[in-house]
């Protein structure tokens, strides 16, 4: 489903955005729908990269690390 909206631009952005459209052969219309599209898209992606990254850091490594049983342990030589 596609609905319409209304976009108040610069006379001077319009102009710009109108020869753009030409030199690709489409449409503003269509060039704002695929930015658009272009910028939820990515926003999804990095959302989900997020709270990906943010579940391994919740979740923690192994790192395999032990504590040392005794002070004397560390500073062996």
């Amino acid at each position: 489903m596609k609905a319409n909206i209304t976009l108040k631009l610069d006379t001077n952005l319009l102009r710009e955005a109108k020869v753009l459209a030409a030199e690709t052969g489409t449409s503003i219309s269509a060039l704002l729908a695929e930015r658009l599209e272009h910028i939820v898209r990515e926003r999804k992606s990095y959302e989900r990269a997020r709270r990906s990254a943010t579940a391994r850091l919740q979740e923690g490594m192994d790192l395999g690390w032990k504590r040392p049983s005794s002070r004397d342990e560390i500073h062996e030589r």
